[in-house]
């Protein structure tokens, strides 16, 4: 591994940036990431989640599936329900504080923004 020269961090290796950029892929979709805030907040079914992300079910399940397969979700049989949850709780801090923060700037938008860099990200 290099040195980079922001502050001494080391770089990556190149299958760790090529994970991350994955994981941040499949989170570039608005309803994505909507789902992942949702399920950040705590599971739900399909059904609930399409109610308030405002999709469809096969959308929302495909949606799931793919989230699922990457490993960001998981799902649990409850009954007859097929309940979903964030699987990874440091994805749940990185939606969290990007949304947080962007919810954030477009409720004072006459202010100077706070960069994520002064939050201590």
């Amino acid at each position: 591994m290099s040195t980079g020269t922001g502050g001494g961090f080391q770089d990556p290796p190149a299958e760790v940036l090529a994970e991350a950029a994955a994981a941040f892929g499949l989170l570039a979709t608005p309803a994505r990431l909507h789902i992942v805030w949702a399920l950040a907040q705590g599971e739900s079914d399909v059904t609930g989640l399409a109610e308030r992300v405002g999709g469809t079910l096969p959308s929302v399940s495909q949606h799931l599936t793919k989230l699922k397969l990457a490993g960001l979700v998981r799902s649990r049989r409850e009954g007859r329900r097929q309940v979903y949850l964030v699987d990874d709780p440091d994805v749940v801090t990185v939606v969290r504080l990007m949304v947080g923060q962007l919810a954030e700037r477009a409720s004072h938008p006459a202010q100077e923004p706070v960069r994520l860099r002064e939050l201590g990200a």
